[in-house]
């Protein structure tokens, strides 16, 4: 604020106030203008984001009733199926005894299944994974070189803790509190091991269709040759 005198008067002029051609001349600022959106304009507009709206509401609805209507599909819908008994059959000639292929109940299946042949423990060795109905997992291993250190790497090293019966055959028992389990059965010429971390009940269902292949198995070429070699001397 700025005060003069003049004439005997005393003249206050505000920030508001300036000269304008020798007189104090009262200024209003002039509020902003705000631009006004044509009631047509606007009502495009609105209808654009309503449309953006509608269409992404569809396409959310459109997924959730193709999901809907087409559950999640199974794990075995994408797996590649391992014909085990074909390959069984091709490692025979090389293994000297018939490796085991169970048929096994609807809900198994193989994720692999290899021949591998010696390594530094001299032992080689018919290999087969299977996946049970309770989508838990058992590793089939079958030598006819078998030897104890061997079997005990297969066991994961656990101690014998008991025998268990399934089918008529006995099977050892390996296991730790925490870990795997393994039954080893020794039938004929061959050692079977089974490890996983399946309930018993799984475990017998592949145990017992082992066995009987086991027992079922031909005498391999190797003991045919030296039952040969025994009679003619």
């Amino acid at each position: 604020m700025v005060m003069y005198a003049t004439s005997g008067l005393l003249v206050k002029l505000s920030c508001n106030d300036f000269w304008e051609d020798g007189h104090v001349s009262d200024y209003t600022p002039t509020p902003p203008v705000k631009p006004v959106i044509a009631a047509g304009a606007a009502k495009r507009a609105n209808a654009s984001i309503m449309g953006m709206l509608l269409a992404m509401f569809s396409t959310v609805a459109i997924v959730v009733t193709i999901v809907w209507l087409n559950p999640q599909q199974k794990a075995e819908s994408y797996r590649t199926p391992i014909d085990v008994a074909a390959i069984a059959s091709h490692a025979a000639g090389t293994a000297g005894f018939t490796p085991v292929a169970p048929a096994l109940p609807d809900g198994w299946y193989a994720n692999y299944a290899r021949w591998n042949p010696p390594g530094s423990d001299g032992v080689s060795f018919w290999d087969v994974g299977y996946v049970t109905s309770a989508n838990t997992f058992i590793a089939l291993r079958q030598s006819a070189t078998a030897n104890p250190t061997w079997t005990s790497d297969q066991a994961q090293n656990a101690p014998v803790t008991g025998n268990r019966t399934i089918d008529g055959r006995v099977w050892e028992l390996r296991d730790k509190p925490k870990g795997d389990r393994s039954l080893v059965l020794v039938s004929g010429t061959t050692t079977i091991v089974l490890t996983g971390a399946a309930d018993f009940k799984e475990f017998d269902v592949l145990a017992t269709a082992a066995g009987r292949l086991v027992d079922a198995a031909p005498a391999s070429p190797a003991a045919s040759i030296s039952t040969t070699k025994g009679s003619t001397s």
